[in-house]
């Protein structure tokens, strides 16, 4: 909802995958179910796959997922703020981050798109300037 919330927005957002259950991780997304069943939902690499899953199942260049805990209680042994953010662009690029959030549901949730929408543009600007370095380019622009 955050990012459909800017006018325009259908010109670089394809859509989104809402996988809340375990099951659908797996079944959607295709998120190993050896992985959800040693580590449980609330994992890095979980959340890597989510990421790099949603990006096929979308056609999308780039793939953001977070996976956690908003509480009111644990989950998968994993305290109450406990989230993974991961992204997944071209080529198999991308970041995981694990984060250790206060508050209450509404404030854990609203921090994760924070921090899903920082690491997503972290990673389009290292990914800028791959390619600028990749083509040359030493001015800041991207080189034909």
């Amino acid at each position: 909802a955050e990012l459909t919330a800017v006018p325009g927005a259908s010109r670089a957002f394809r859509g989104s995958v809402t996988a809340y259950a375990t099951e659908v991780k797996a079944a959607v997304l295709g998120v190993d179910g050896g992985l959800l069943s040693a580590r449980g939902a609330v994992d890095g690499e979980v959340a890597r796959q989510m990421a790099d899953g949603v990006r096929g199942a979308l056609g999308a260049d780039w793939g953001v997922a977070t996976t956690g805990v908003a509480g009111p209680e644990p989950q998968d042994g994993q305290p109450v703020g406990t989230v993974f953010v991961a992204v997944v662009g071209p080529g198999g690029a991308g970041a995981v981050q694990e984060l250790a959030l206060n508050g209450d549901r509404a404030g854990i949730r609203a921090e994760s798109v924070r921090m899903a929408l920082e690491v997503l543009l972290s990673e389009l600007i290292e990914n800028a300037r791959t390619q600028d370095t990749e083509h040359g380019g030493d001015s800041g622009c991207l080189q034909p």
